[in-house]
Parts: structure tokens; sequence; C-alpha cells
């Protein structure tokens, strides 16, 4: 049995203008990082759609589209998992107030929005909410190799 290195980090940043012309950006940085690390190309779509929908909360909620504000990526990648931290300066939210997003009721009416941090919890291993109210919210995303989440 080989010896795997689990101190192996790695530490990634990227700063964005708060607006959607940048996801592109933001989903080509993430897959490159994720590439790198490993993951099959099913867990990067994953990924890619997790902080893709944390980017596009922190451009709609956060900050109502104001590109003159900016989002903080942070990717730590090891052997074992990518941990990814999406950070915005708006007010913050309490992520237990949301109510729980009723799937069927948005597919039949074609709403958008709404389904972001559902579809992160699915995607992700791990989802967590790091927020100071009035100065800044925190979203960590975290994803194993090894583990197999399906949608």
């Amino acid at each position: 049995m080989n010896k795997v290195n689990t101190h192996n980090k790695q530490k990634f940043d990227l700063q964005i203008a708060a607006s959607t012309d940048n996801l592109q950006k933001v989903r080509d940085f993430i897959k490159g990082l994720a590439e790198k690390a490993g993951f099959n190309p099913e867990q990067i779509d994953q990924i890619q759609l997790a902080v893709d929908e944390a980017c596009t909360n922190a451009i709609r909620h956060a900050y109502q589209y104001d590109s003159s504000k900016t989002i903080d990526l942070q990717v730590e990648i090891d052997n074992k998992k990518v941990k990814i931290v999406v950070t915005d300066f708006g007010p913050g939210f309490d992520p237990q107030s949301l109510p729980e997003p009723n799937i069927n009721h948005s597919m039949k009416n074609a709403k958008p929005g709404g389904l972001g941090i559902h579809l992160m919890r699915k995607l992700m291993d791990v989802v967590r909410f790091k927020i100071t109210p009035g100065k800044k919210t925190e979203v960590h995303l975290i994803k194993y190799k090894n583990a197999s989440k399906k949608l």
C-alpha cells in the first residue's frame, strides 16, 4: 500500500468583479484546478456548478448586480479533496431562514432562482456558511475525490 502525502496542499486565489460576465472565468479557473487535482469529469461539472451558483448568489443577492464590488475565491486542493471559499462583502443573510425549495413548483412555472443553495448542497459533500452580518459572507464548498454524490 502506498503512503499518500496528505500535507501536499496547494492554494490558489482569484478575485473577480461581481458581474455575470465573469462567471465563465470562474468556471475555467475551477475546471483547471479540479482537473489538476485529479477529479473526474462528472465531479468537475458538479464543482463548477456549485461555485457558479455561489458566485451568482453573491452577484444577485449580496450586491444587486453592482459590478463595482468584488468576489474573492480561495481554492485549496490536496490529495483527497478540493475546498473552495467564495467570499462577498455584502450585508449577509441567514441560510437557516430560507425555505426548502419546491422543485416541482419551480420547474412547472419555469421560475429562475431559488435553487442555488439547494443545488450546492446536492452537488458538494460539505456546504457551510460563515456570515459576519454587514461585513462578509463566506460559502465553504468541499468535494472529496472518493465520495460519489449523484443528483
